[in-house]
């Protein structure tokens, strides 16, 4: 019976060549809606507001021109130049996202050593910082939208906001584990209305004041830059929280494409933010008290559905980066990052929908704890921005390296235009790092967990495997020594599970050295990862004889792919490879123990001792893999490092 996997990865295959195709550009804008613009979407809910509460500017006519027309050609230069018009067309294999982007560049710069490690940090740490970035998103989010409370009472409501807060985010990650496919059917038409209805409140706002439109002149942003810099300066890393989210454009263009993303940006989106944020200015012109919290002043009539679609709103975006924390944990298992996690599929249809428990429930209990430590959006926008920016500033640096080595651009034209926009990220991100001292330090002590974790693991398994080769012998030698000295052999299939090529699987020799015998036929099996995100499944499976009844099994994942290994065997059947009776043979799985010594090993103690708790405490292999549990031996060893 084909398991859940088999009919997933059809349905994938499926996707990949057919979707986009077929689907009608609106419907791909509407769903890119529900998914895509959830973060940038919900930023004017505190965009305005903090760049007036960080740099303690007045609120005056000058001061609101200047930082809109900052915000506008943010958007304008972040936003539609470098995301939609150049990173958009970086994919890789039509996927995008900081691990699909790595995954092209490290692909591109094999043939430098020294770059492809540079470039390889430098992918982790964009991972690592987009985990930090999850974090303080749902907290931001939630919280700013439940405070439009404040403007309905004066009474003091501080608890119950954070507690309503609290409550909302609990009942949003308790629900993932259902599946999110049902009520993502809804999050377009909502973020329509979300955007429709932030665009007529701004537009209300602007027909009072519309000497406010001035603002698009880049001067005012100019001006305020050269009278007064390092305000300017502290000014750029508040107004950046306009543009968090660009990434998501990119990072989800392989589920709609990039013309459907483009079209519902420039033809929906943008518009709506910029008619908000300049209603919010006219606002200001009019009352300037109201920068306490001028979204929701925007509206005269009609706050309670107001405080509900905005609180809707921010749980989509809330959504959005917890669904991207588990497609982004799931590629970092299948690229070697991160030891395996139980990996719950929850649905057919759409490709991205799993859920994984154990980023479930540590996600959440970092997201109360920013809400119970920074107490308000305010709080929470100090530590901001910091993960977005320096996630940018890498993007732009792996962007450069696709235009010159597989777009062939002269150096001149990549100096040129990776010059321009490393320059704004460089600047947007130093102005960020002038919050380290208010909390921008959250986001970077999260990043710098997740970089160690990532890298110790990566490194662990390195050491790991050449102790494991060590204690091996090579397999060429073993099958010779074999034919010479053969041992009984019973009847039936043996498949040894390794990582490695060249030596010979420790399960197998501790096997024959404690039981005397070997199988008529033993297949090695391998499962390698590619640096796409998708292999055909007619390219998947490589078999090859070593004589004597030796095969090795290659299994070519890409790094989206789910690695189910019954599903594999059951190709080489198809393939008509003489393997009658695979379905019934015998799994053998190597069980090492890691134990840290005091021997050098590459890596500090700690370190050592961190990758031994990980391997010690990372999922089974039987069930990540979908093998029957019935036909499994697991035969240990420990491996000192």
């Amino acid at each position: 019976m084909p398991s859940l996997s088999d009919h997933l990865n059809r349905k994938l295959e499926q996707e990949r060549s057919h979707a986009q195709l077929s689907s009608p550009v609106p419907f791909l804008m509407l769903g890119a809606l529900g998914v895509v613009f959830g973060d940038i979407g919900t930023s004017p809910l505190y965009a305005i507001k903090q760049a007036f509460i960080q740099t303690g500017l007045d609120v005056t006519p000058e001061n609101v021109f200047r930082f809109l027309s900052m915000i506008f050609w943010m958007l304008i230069t972040v936003v539609s130049l470098k995301y939609v018009t150049f990173i958009m067309n970086a994919s890789n294999k039509g996927e995008g996202g900081n691990l699909a982007l790595l995954a092209l560049v490290l692909r591109l710069t094999r043939p430098s050593p020294r770059l492809f490690m540079a470039v390889g940090l430098l992918g982790i740490m964009a991972g690592s910082l987009f985990y930090a970035d999850a974090v303080i998103t749902p907290a931001i989010s939630v919280l700013s939208a439940v405070e439009g409370i404040r403007v309905v009472t004066t009474l003091h409501v501080e608890d119950y906001i954070l507690v309503a807060t609290m409550l909302i985010l609990i009942g949003l990650f308790a629900m993932q584990k259902t599946g999110t496919g049902k009520v993502g059917a809804l999050f377009g038409p909502v973020m329509v209305v979300w955007f429709l209805t932030i665009a007529v409140l701004g537009l209300l706002s602007i027909l009072k004041s519309p000497q406010v439109l001035l603002a698009v002149n880049p001067l005012y942003a100019a001006k305020f830059i050269l009278a007064q810099p390092f305000v300017a300066f502290v000014a750029l890393g508040a107004t950046v929280l306009a543009v968090t989210g660009a990434d998501a454009l990119y990072a989800d263009m392989g589920h709609f494409g990039p013309r459907p993303i483009r079209y519902a940006w420039f033809f929906l989106v943008w518009p709506c933010l910029v008619l908000n944020y300049f209603g919010q200015g006219a606002l200001l012109l009019r009352f300037p008290k109201g920068v306490e919290n001028p979204f929701y002043l925007l509206s005269t009539h009609g706050f309670v559905p107001l405080l509900i679609l905005s609180t809707t709103a921010t749980i989509i975006a809330s959504q959005a980066v917890i669904s991207g924390t588990y497609s982004l944990t799931r590629q970092a298992i299948q690229l070697g990052y991160l030891p395996r996690m139980r990996v719950f599929y929850t649905s057919f249809k759409q490709r991205g929908q799993i859920y994984i428990p154990f980023v479930n429930w540590t996600l959440l209990g970092m997201v109360l704890a920013m809400v119970l430590i920074f107490k308000s959006s305010s709080g929470l926008a100090a530590a901001y921005g910091v993960a977005v920016t320096g996630a940018m500033l890498i993007a732009s640096v792996m962007a450069g390296i696709v235009m010159h080595l597989k777009w062939h651009w002269p150096l001149w034209r990549v100096y040129a235009v990776w010059g321009f926009f490393f320059a704004g990220d460089a600047l947007l991100f130093a102005s960020t790092l002038t919050k380290i001292a208010t909390g921008g330090y959250v986001p970077l002590l999260i990043a710098t967990a997740a970089f160690t974790v990532l890298t110790t693991w990566k490194s662990g398994q390195r050491i790991l495997n050449e102790k494991v080769a060590q204690a091996s012998v090579p397999v060429d030698r073993f099958i010779k020594e074999v034919y010479k000295n053969p041992p009984i052999r019973v009847p039936g299939t043996a498949i040894y599970m390794t990582a490695l090529h060249s030596v010979v699987p420790g399960a197998l020799l501790n096997n024959l050295k404690h039981n005397k015998v070997l199988h008529e036929r033993v297949i090695f099996f391998t499962i390698i990862p590619q640096e796409v995100p998708h292999v055909p499944p007619e390219k998947r499976v490589h078999v090859y004889g070593l004589g004597h009844d030796f095969f090795q099994l290659d299994l070519h994942n890409g790094f989206k792919d789910v690695p189910d290994v019954p599903a594999a065997l059951r190709h080489c059947q198809i393939r008509g490879m003489d393997f009658d009776d695979i379905m019934h043979a015998t799994f053998f799985l190597g069980h090492e123990t890691v134990i840290s010594t005091e021997m050098p090993s590459g890596i500090a103690r700690w370190r050592e001792q961190l990758f031994a708790w990980m391997k010690k405490n990372s999922h089974s292999a039987v069930e990540y893999f979908e093998i029957p549990m019935d036909r499994v031996v697991e035969i240990g060893g420990q491996y000192e490092i």
